[in-house]
């Protein structure tokens, strides 16, 4: 019967797709990339004598979580041909040309034809899963082919779907994997109680190792430089409008020293327009800085691909969707030591509640909380410092899960 719902399920999704695709750009991405794409896939991949490794990533945070497993993969073991699959769009259309893989393509909705389809024509040697996408038909496939597959960077919370009583297709797909690679303990004795306690290892988290790797190699940006000055900067990253207006009612509070630079999620010339229009007379594009002078308070970042290193030119971080879905990423700006404040829907994140738990991180649920808690760090300069140094050390003693999982992958397969 739960199989029957998970069709059904399958179903809608599929249809209401095609209704998005009518009106966004996104959905349209997403049907037209699945256009012909095994017949693609069998183009590429049929006839050719190669040991290969199938990595599936859901969406890019995802990718960035999996990618320093895919690297050290790369450089161990190169004889592997790396094939990377992703749900989607913002995943895939983003790293399309991603060097450390030699395939790229978009995952096939799941069904019994493609699952079967695409597993023979992959033919896995070893099938990774990044954190969170369970597709029951693909992961039966990979089970019936006898392909050892393995979940990492997984976390688990009681809530989930998996540990209640309705949850029993979930549990199934679990037991699909051959291993899984947990972030913390919580997580183990959480699968115990549902049967999987010999292949469930604490490997940690691998997004550390990734945020480490980006701060050795970050972009300069003169720019930014030309823009700060000797003054310091509050950088808000991936945020939404209810973020925006929150930073909106904070600017006049900031002291004159401190300035603002915006890095916004969606980043069209309409968003862009209108958060440009809310700091009027003090904002000024980073598509425009070259040609403005010096003398705004906030910089609107109206491109991509740049917040990453932009947080290596930062004070304070602004981490955007936690009044939306969720937060996005609180590690990049921690690994350069950054205090970081983002809005109240973080419980799902367990690096955003241990960051929290050592009072590096600020959860707020208001303009007022932003600007009753930021004169602690804005306006003592030791403090915040010494803060830094802190939160750079935790972020340090946190790596090693990608060397842990490579580790013990290759000893057991």
């Amino acid at each position: 019967m739960q199989l029957l719902f998970y069709n059904i399920f399958l179903l809608l999704y599929r249809i209401a797709v095609r209704i998005a695709a009518l009106f966004g750009n996104k959905a349209r991405l997403w049907l037209n990339g699945r256009k012909g794409l095994l017949d693609k896939i069998a183009a590429d991949l049929q006839g050719k004598d190669e040991k290969r490794i199938w990595v599936h990533c859901s969406s890019l945070g995802e990718f960035e979580q999996g990618r320093p497993l895919i690297e050290a993969i790369r450089q161990q073991y190169p004889a592997y041909k790396i094939v990377l699959t992703f749900f989607s769009p913002s995943g895939y259309e983003v790293r399309k040309d991603y060097k450390g893989a030699d395939y790229i393509y978009y995952l096939p909705m799941d069904s019994r034809g493609n699952a079967r389809r695409l597993v023979s024509l992959v033919n896995p040697s070893l099938a990774i899963f990044v954190k969170y996408e369970f597709w029951y038909y693909y992961l039966a496939q990979l089970q019936q082919a006898q392909v050892p597959t393995i979940l990492v960077s997984a976390v688990f919370r009681k809530s989930q779907i998996f540990f209640k009583p309705s949850g029993g297709l979930f549990r199934k797909m679990l037991h699909c994997f051959t291993y899984l690679f947990v972030q913390d303990d919580e997580s183990k004795k959480l699968l115990a109680t549902i049967g999987l306690n010999e292949n469930v290892i604490v490997a940690g988290d691998t997004r550390y190792d990734r945020v480490i790797a980006i701060a050795a190699s970050v972009k300069p940006f003169p720019l930014i430089e030309k823009f700060k000055e000797a003054d310091k900067l509050i950088i808000a990253g991936s945020t939404w409008p209810a973020d925006e207006e929150i930073l909106k009612q904070t600017l006049p509070n900031l002291p004159d020293d401190w300035k603002l630079v915006i890095a916004p999620h969606e980043v069209d010339a309409a968003h862009i327009q209108s958060l440009h229009d809310a700091f009027a007379g003090h904002s000024v594009l980073y598509s425009q800085l070259d040609a403005e002078p010096c003398g705004y308070r906030v910089l609107i970042i109206d491109n991509i691909g740049m917040l990453s290193s932009l947080y290596s030119y930062g004070d304070i971080a602004y981490v955007g969707g936690g009044f939306n879905d969720g937060i996005h990423n609180v590690l990049e700006p921690a690994v350069f030591g950054l205090p970081v404040f983002f809005g109240p829907k973080y419980d799902k994140y367990i690096e955003a509640k241990a960051l929290v738990s050592r009072q590096y991180a600020f959860p707020i649920s208001s303009a007022a909380d932003f600007n009753n808690s930021l004169p602690n760090l804005t306006e003592d300069d030791t403090t915040r410092q010494t803060m830094q140094k802190a939160i750079q050390a935790y972020i340090a003693a946190q790596t090693g899960a990608t060397e842990r999982v490579v580790n013990q992958l290759f000893a057991k397969f």
